[in-house]
């Protein structure tokens, strides 16, 4: 029998697609049923039209299904994918442009800091609906993945709240190990350890990596047996591209002794020494593409990416469908993580679980990033011991405003958000706690219509931002576009590279085409 996978928040281009033909390019898994769901009608139905357009030309027996009907999408599922943005580029832009009005520059928002914070008050109260609802309708131990961020905090609740185990799937350690491979790749060749025209794949070089998502550490990294560790700030200052791109990383490799598995960008807005003082933050990045540091640099390649789709979707209708095939499959984690429980054929991966004992030092219960493997009995996850010193102390402090963000949003505390506000790093550095308390407030407002756990809430921080406006007690902010601020271009601007904007529409990974 086939089985089923529902797709919520199916309107993700990029991410439908891409998984989809990931999947359905195991022969085992040709005749998957598929079921798109998303609140979205017009967003679901342009994918949905193309995910089938795509079965058929491809001539696969999978079926595929699209309904708004969350509980009809999930009835009788096996596995349910989890991809959404609650609120949509509407929300994500208060999450940027609010904080930055107190001082808060950041690239990308939907991890840790402000950002990262307001994005879990509006998806974990999502997630845990979706999790009543595969209790109720899908089959007895389906398994949630899920890929919507804040990982962390979004896979703590599922699983500690939710009752649905939940697995969460990033594509960052991957990228960084295509970095590594291509450092090791240049010393070799230098070296004579390989040709000129020899390459070294990721797939060669063996690595462990540990931490919390976005703040993962590579604590292994060989290729021929060769520990190459100790030797990655010399091979990473000498690289060419990375010496300018990857600034942040770098120092704290420099510091560490441990290179971290998240973009210059991400890294930069987790940690309170790169971005507190506006002046210093172009020190730090790099604008050659969004993913080193732009200030809202996701934000506007995601505005990009839907104007783009949007416009360019009649286009993507008459154009031949993809060829799907072992050839072309992606990285993403979910399709291998699939395979591996229906066949038993072996995966490895780097999986978002809940740390019972797998990193000693970091807090029990909360959700790490750490090596597992899978095959037919389920998904294995080793005891990776303490992590380095510097790197448990920084992942840390992540965790535990991580935890009182996460218990924020499924009790609507607005105290113990503005608590996981005022202890973040970046926010910590930044703002004074008076400015903490009374950004809160005002992102409570703007984004109150995703917010029905502060519904009661809300009339209060309403009438404290009024009493500081007659009372002239009002924290003073600022006017300004950031440090690294960069347009949003037009679909007219985006016709003079078309290959790019399509790319970027289409990407279920924004940081790889950026990379790339």
């Amino acid at each position: 029998m086939s089985i089923k996978i529902t797709i919520i928040g199916a309107g993700s281009i990029g991410f439908t697609r891409q998984l989809m033909h990931d999947i359905l390019a195991v022969p085992e898994l040709a005749d998957t049923h598929f079921a798109l769901t998303d609140l979205s009608a017009d967003n679901l139905d342009r994918v949905l039209r193309l995910a089938q357009r795509d079965v058929a030309e491809n001539k696969l027996p999978a079926k595929v299904e699209g309904t708004t009907d969350r509980r009809q999408a999930l009835a009788g599922a096996d596995y349910v994918l989890c991809l959404i943005r609650q609120g949509g580029l509407e929300a994500f832009q208060t999450d940027i442009d609010i904080p930055l009005k107190y001082g808060i520059d950041q690239c990308v928002g939907d991890t840790l800091c402000a950002g990262g914070l307001m994005y879990a008050q509006r998806t974990i109260p999502a997630l845990l609906e979706f999790c009543r609802d595969i209790r109720e309708v899908a089959k007895p131990g389906a398994l949630l993945l899920n890929y919507a961020n804040p990982m962390a905090m979004n896979t703590w609740a599922c699983n500690k709240y939710g009752d649905v185990r939940t697995i969460g799937l990033c594509h960052g350690v991957q990228a960084a190990h295509w970095q590594i491979a291509q450092c090791i790749e240049r010393w070799a060749r230098k070296e004579g350890l390989i040709g000129a025209e020899e390459r070294v794949h990721r797939e060669n070089v063996d690595v462990i990596a540990a931490g919390l998502n976005h703040q993962t550490w590579f604590l292994e990294a060989k290729w021929r047996g060769i520990d190459f560790i100790p030797r990655l700030l010399e091979l990473f200052e000498d690289h060419p591209k990375f010496r300018e791109t990857e600034k942040v990383r770098i120092d704290v490799l420099r510091r560490f002794g441990y290179y971290s598995t998240e973009s210059n960008g991400h890294l930069s807005e987790y940690l309170p020494w790169y971005r507190k003082r506006p002046e210093e933050i172009r020190k730090w990045i790099d604008l050659s593409d969004w993913i080193h540091g732009e200030t809202g640099g996701y934000l506007r390649v995601c505005r990009e990416g839907r104007n783009w789709f949007e416009t360019d979707y009649p286009q993507w209708l008459k154009e031949p469908a993809p060829v799907i095939s072992p050839e072309n499959r992606g990285h993403e984690h979910g399709s291998y993580i699939i395979e591996s429980l229906q066949t038993g054929r072996t995966y490895r991966g780097h999986f978002n679980v809940v740390n019972r004992g797998h990193i000693p030092n970091l807090p029990d219960g909360c959700v790490i990033e750490i090596p597992g493997y899978v095959d037919r009995t389920g998904i294995n996850l080793p005891v990776v011991g303490d992590l380095p010193m510097a790197c448990a102390a920084t992942c840390a402090v992540s965790a535990r405003v991580q935890e009182m963000g996460m218990e924020a949003a499924v009790r609507g505390d607005v105290t113990l958000l503005k608590q996981a506000m005022l202890h973040d790093p970046l926010t910590g550095a930044v703002c004074e706690p008076e400015e903490i308390w009374q950004m809160v407030d005002e992102l409570l407002l703007a984004q109150a219509q995703w917010l029905p756990q502060y519904r009661e809430a809300i009339p209060a921080a309403r009438e404290r931002l009024a009493a500081h406006e007659r009372e002239g007690t009002r924290v003073a902010t600022r006017m300004t576009k950031g440090a690294a601020r960069i347009r949003t271009k037009t679909v007219e601007e985006m016709r003079a590279n078309a290959a790019a904007a399509r790319a970027n529409a289409a990407a279920a990974d924004k940081g790889k085409v950026a990379a790339d």
